[in-house]
């Protein structure tokens, strides 16, 4: 047997490689989700971590890990690939197939197990939402999915919405430039399998609602055209409106994309501007939350909390004080003392920015009941013995 891995885990060889992975045990085989596969996968804890396991071919195995590791090197939203173990053999000397190991993604879920966990036909519009911010950022980066669906992907709850993240990168290239023909059939094989998807769903019946599936996709072609097209498309406009650069900027922001680049053209008598911008990045929030308090979340996540953060800042009058004073006096008195209110046997349920957000939401509905602002520990107090407990474990518990 050879492991080859980025990280090297001496626990690995105590997995049970002589056996198909199809027949390993519960000692260590996690009781998690997984999406549909044209392949055997399982999750197994070793050692204290968690890991997806992949049986497949080992040229194709080879390829998948340096191509993760590519996308993980360029901070896209996919699964870590953490190593490749080939040359198994049973007890009897035959061989058996390679496998891709890759880090499990705590507190995600592939799309089926989301509808059985609470999710509906309204939240399609959410899952789309995010399974086309994944493939503009993928395709952002010149990166050919060729296999766009919503199988290959897991999410994650964000701030009531979803994000997505790429967990099968079989059929997945980056390209020195991406063309516009691969970037049309990517999306032309989203909608297909999206569409297939969906229909498999509702005769199912595994999801409650309504499914328009035509509706959908539909959904998702329009959604991937206006988000590619603000995110690259060229503007014009005259020299009296350069005030039109910022507002441009302020929009990519609100959707959650920095602009580090911008192609500013004048025409030859300088009465006429056109801007495109060059070099644009997922994660603004993300990254601002980051810088004041720490935080690592979902870039929604991200804005929810500094939304609460500027409340609290007008609450106390804190607009005079240097900002990353006010977000560690937000963080150690409201972030942390909230979400260290949940018992350990109710981690595992939510991750501690979307409980925040929940008893965010939460709070505005009680205050609402009562006729005046409900105290946010008060909120989550209550958030944990009415909801909390009711809802599904989707992740394992904190180790």
């Amino acid at each position: 047997m050879r492991i080859v891995a980025a990280r090297p885990d001496p626990d690995l060889v105590r997995l049970p490689w002589s056996t198909p992975l199809e027949e390993w045990g519960d000692d260590v085989v996690v009781p998690l989700p997984r999406g549909l596969s044209r392949h055997v996968v399982r999750i197994v804890r070793q050692g204290g971590r968690v890991y997806a396991v992949k049986e497949t071919v080992e040229d194709i195995a080879f390829r998948e890990y340096r191509t993760l590791r590519d996308l993980h090197r360029m901070g896209l939203p996919a699964v870590v690939p953490l190593g490749v173990v080939t040359e198994r053999t049973d007890p009897d000397g035959e061989p058996l197939p390679a496998c891709l190991l890759t880090e499990h993604l705590r507190f995600s879920l592939p799309y089926r197990s989301l509808f059985s966990h609470g999710a509906t036909a309204q939240n399609l519009p959410s899952l789309v939402d995010a399974l086309v911010v994944l493939l503009v950022r993928l395709h952002l980066a010149d990166f050919y999915w060729g296999d766009v669906s919503l199988s290959n992907v897991l999410f994650r709850r964000s701030a009531g919405g979803f994000a997505a993240y790429l967990v099968d990168a079989e059929t997945g290239e980056l390209k020195d430039q991406l063309s516009d023909r691969l970037r049309e059939h990517d999306v032309t094989v989203g909608t297909e399998n999206v569409f297939a998807e969906l229909l498999d769903l509702q005769a199912s019946n595994a999801v409650a609602g309504e499914v328009e599936a035509h509706d959908v996709v539909e959904l998702l072609q329009r959604r991937y055209d206006e988000l590619w097209g603000e995110l690259t498309g060229q503007e014009e406009f005259s020299t009296e409106e350069m005030w039109r650069i910022g507002q441009r900027i302020e929009r990519l922001n609100e959707l959650g994309f920095d602009v580090e680049e911008l192609d500013i053209v004048t025409d030859l008598d300088g009465d006429r501007v056109r801007i495109q911008p060059r070099v644009v990045e997922l994660g603004h929030h993300r990254r601002e939350l980051q810088g004041l308090t720490g935080l690592d979340v979902e870039d929604a996540q991200a804005r929810r909390l500094l939304n609460d953060l500027a409340s609290y800042t007008a609450h106390h009058d804190l607009g005079r004080e240097d900002r990353g004073i006010v977000a560690s006096r937000w963080l150690t008195e409201i972030y942390e003392p909230v979400t260290s209110m949940v018992p350990a046997h109710l981690r595992g349920r939510l991750e501690a920015a979307e409980f925040f957000h929940e008893v965010l939401e939460h709070r505005w509905y009680l205050s609402e009941r009562a006729g005046h602002e409900v105290d946010i520990f008060e909120t989550a107090q209550d958030y944990i013995d009415t909801v909390l407990g009711s809802k599904p474990d989707e992740a394992l518990a904190a180790e």
